[in-house]
């Protein structure tokens, strides 16, 4: 940890001659990122509609389902039970994914996990990737209850908790509402860190839907992709681009496009950041610095960190809002580190020493 702290106070020395925002903690050094590759500014003419129940999209590992009921309805929720590949260490984690993702694109992160020992499930949660589609007005409780399902149908009793962006308000609240079940939580890159409902009036969702069907394009889900990664693009990115853009190319995008617009509107009307003062499990608000997502992710970050009762701050300097795809190695080592340590010690807090 010291030479976290070494690095840390080298940024802030560096930064303090010059007018650049300078991220609360910088614990690791990363390597230098650079563009690689350019995006083409068409789709490629070989690229197929996405089936809505991805059954086209290829996953990492093999793919089961929980019957779920939801609002008078039978639905699926799609998940991989990944086993440890390295020596198991008897713990398991949750992977809840992104709203421009779904299961299959964490392949990297589940299997550092499982190498790390640990059992790996990996969540479709409903309306995304092999899930099930309803129209119905979503929000994260349903996620949260899934999921507790899914771990009690398992026979799991306890697991940690890990989110990426969306996925780091659902990793919250379901910390939030099922402690007991809750080892660690970690929340990387999430979104949702401010409540915008004061100053912002409530909008039809019809309005919202047509904006999905209609503004729906190459050039807006590229873009949309291209804003997580500050250092350029790779050619290895353009296949989340293909998948979601994939969806606009088949009959049932209207279907989909109903429910990413209700899915949107979680943001407004469903946000969690009253929830971190009541979350008192082991925490860890993890993610790259330069998170174009936010208007200042650092500041951001840590005040969600500042938040929570117990928790760690890691941010990488120089890294977007995908840090598992910018920086897989340190990423990785920071999240297994964590995940290992003892759910009942007190996260460590010399991320505070450093900056005050």
């Amino acid at each position: 940890m010291s030479g976290r702290l070494a690095i840390a106070a080298l940024f802030l020395l560096i930064f303090s001659f010059v007018n650049l925002a300078v991220p609360d903690l910088a614990p690791v050094g990363t390597a230098p990122l650079q563009a690689q590759d350019e995006p083409p500014a068409e789709p490629p003419a070989d690229w197929e509609a996405t089936a809505i129940d991805y059954s086209n999209v290829p996953y990492p590992h093999p793919v089961e389902f929980l019957e779920v009921r939801l609002m008078g309805q039978d639905h699926r929720m799609a998940y991989m039970d990944v086993p440890p590949t390295g020596q198991p260490n008897g713990r398991a984690v949750v992977l809840f994914h992104g709203m421009n993702f779904f299961a299959g694109a964490y392949g990297i992160t589940i299997d550092a996990l499982s190498e790390a020992g640990f059992r790996v499930l990996a969540v479709d949660r409903i309306g995304f990737g092999r899930s099930s589609k309803p129209l119905v007005h979503y929000n994260l409780h349903m996620p949260a209850r899934n999921t507790k399902a899914l771990l009690d149908a398992l026979g799991i009793e306890r697991a940690a908790i890990v989110g990426h962006s969306m996925g780091g308000m659902v990793a919250t609240r379901f910390a939030s509402t099922y402690p007991e079940t809750t080892s660690h939580v970690a929340m990387v890159n999430q979104i949702g860190l401010t409540d915008t409902r004061p100053g912002r009036p409530w909008g039809d969702p019809e309005a919202a839907y047509e904006r999905v069907r209609n503004g729906t394009t190459y050039a807006s889900v590229l873009a949309g992709h291209r804003r997580y990664y500050p250092n350029g693009w790779r050619d290895e990115y353009m296949q989340w681009v293909k998948v979601q853009f994939g969806l606009t190319l088949g009959g049932d995008w209207p279907r989909m496009a109903r429910v990413r617009s209700a899915q949107q509107r979680i943001l407004y009307e469903d946000p969690v950041v009253h929830e971190w003062q009541y979350i008192d499990v082991k925490a860890l608000v993890i993610g790259g610095a330069e998170d174009r997502l936010a208007r200042d992710f650092p500041a951001a970050a840590r005040h969600v960190a500042e938040t929570l009762p117990n928790a760690e701050l890691v941010l990488f300097p120089g890294v977007g809002h995908a840090p598992h795809f910018e920086i897989p190695e340190e990423f990785h080592a920071e999240l297994v580190r964590f995940l290992l340590s003892d759910p009942e010690e007190r996260a460590d807090q010399r991320w505070r020493e450093a900056i005050n």
